[in-house]
């Protein structure tokens, strides 16, 4: 059997489900190819898993009629609190101070739970007309000709046929390299640790970012008194730490957490996801172009990943269906190399930014945490400096893909 469609997509969580709506709602047909079973992407138990989407983000997800379903259970951002070395409630010069208020557009952005986010992705996968979802499946032949590319499935008698494959299979694709597609990055020797709490005190939507020596902890505002924890230890303290139990790991946690939110406790599972960064040293290859983490992994730091795929995700889908209004093959190497141009410098320099600031904060050089604090709170009292970075963390600035305007 021959599947023929415009595009496939290879892997099936956020950024390829994503790819997949905004295709279709452009007009193209979809196949999405996921190596995992379909219900390893539904669970309806909290477990504090979430993703800060920001403003340019959440406007992507309005223009897909996909907002809605998510608006009344996510947490907007209101403020963001940045401090070296502790939290602190009130203000001191060494807090930088991100005010909403301070942007006209509104929150810089909203937190949006996993277990609510992937079901919907899920379920708009199996239901939207255009859009073929095969799981369990993998690729094991990719051949890319002139005109169209041809997939291979493991295990059954079904080739797929498309004008353009596009490789969402996360970090060091395997798609990415089977077409000679190299990447360059380095393991961070550190991990992320991400849980979820319950705590006594009003968070009042304000996100807080804690540098310590080992790496930043991020404290994320969830809806109903819950927040959600991105914790940076190096790898031989994380391994200790996952190995407590649920009170001896709050015990390591509430001195690095502090006292500002009143009594904590965890809600739901803890995990654990060890870091590294890679760049893809090409987006796109013959009629493959790369979108998210398959493009480039970077560190949570700032919670940028998904947002920076939801961008690649917005510009790629704009560049072939402008391609396609005009008569172009939509696949081809000179409307690809659009997409490249458009993104491989953000591509590369945010996850290098990212890499510089987890350089910079996360160390035990007593002379360059001084020079951190003083420079937060010199960033706090120049008001055009802090609109800038606000703009930055919302999405707002550089060349906008439609969506995201």
């Amino acid at each position: 059997m021959t599947i023929t469609t415009d595009i496939a997509i290879i892997g099936g969580g956020l950024s390829g489900a994503l790819m997949a709506i905004c295709a279709e709602a452009h007009g193209f047909t979809a196949c999405v190819i996921d190596a995992q079973p379909s219900h390893l992407q539904n669970f309806d138990d909290f477990d504090g898993r979430s993703y800060a989407m920001a403003h340019t983000s959440v406007r992507m997800l309005k223009a897909l009629g996909l907002w809605q379903h998510l608006e009344q259970t996510a947490q907007p951002i209101l403020d963001i609190k940045i401090s070296n070395g502790g939290i602190a409630e009130t203000p001191s010069p060494f807090l930088l101070h991100f005010d909403h208020h301070d942007l006209e557009e509104g929150p810089m952005g909203h937190m949006v739970e996993d277990r609510i986010l992937r079901p919907l992705l899920q379920e708009h996968l199996k239901q939207r007309d255009r859009i073929i979802y095969l799981d369990e499946t993998e690729v094991i032949e990719h051949n890319s000709g002139q005109a169209s590319s041809g997939l291979i499935l493991k295990g059954q008698k079904t080739t797929v046929t498309a004008q353009l494959v596009i490789a969402a299979d996360g970090r060091k694709s395997a798609l990415a390299s089977s077409a000679g597609i190299t990447y360059s990055g380095w393991d961070y020797a550190q991990t992320s640790l991400v849980c979820a709490l319950e705590h006594e005190k009003p968070h009042r939507g304000i996100a807080y970012q804690h540098f310590m020596p080992p790496g930043p902890l991020a404290i994320l505002p969830l809806k109903n008194n819950r927040a959600s924890i991105v914790w940076t230890e190096t790898k031989d303290n994380a391994k200790a730490i996952m190995g407590l139990d649920a009170d001896a790991y709050l015990d390591v946690l509430r001195p690095r957490f502090g006292d500002f939110l009143g009594d904590i406790r965890l809600a739901g599972k803890r995990f654990a996801f060890p870091l590294e960064m890679s760049i893809a040293k090409s987006l796109v290859a013959n009629r493959l172009a790369l979108v998210g983490d398959a493009a480039h992994g970077m560190h949570p730091i700032a919670g940028q990943g998904l947002n920076a795929g939801l961008r690649d995700i917005a510009a790629l889908t704009q560049i072939i269906h402008d391609a396609k209004q005009r008569g172009e093959d939509f696949g081809s190497t000179a409307v690809l190399n659009r997409y490249q141009e458009w993104r491989r410098f953000d591509a590369t320099a945010l996850p290098l930014a990212l890499d510089g600031f987890n350089r910079l904060f996360s160390n035990h050089n007593q002379f360059l945490q001084d020079m951190r604090a003083l420079g937060i709170g010199i960033v706090n009292q120049f008001p055009g400096l802090k609109r800038h970075l606000m703009r930055e963390a919302a999405g707002l600035s550089g060349e906008l893909p439609e969506l995201m305007r």
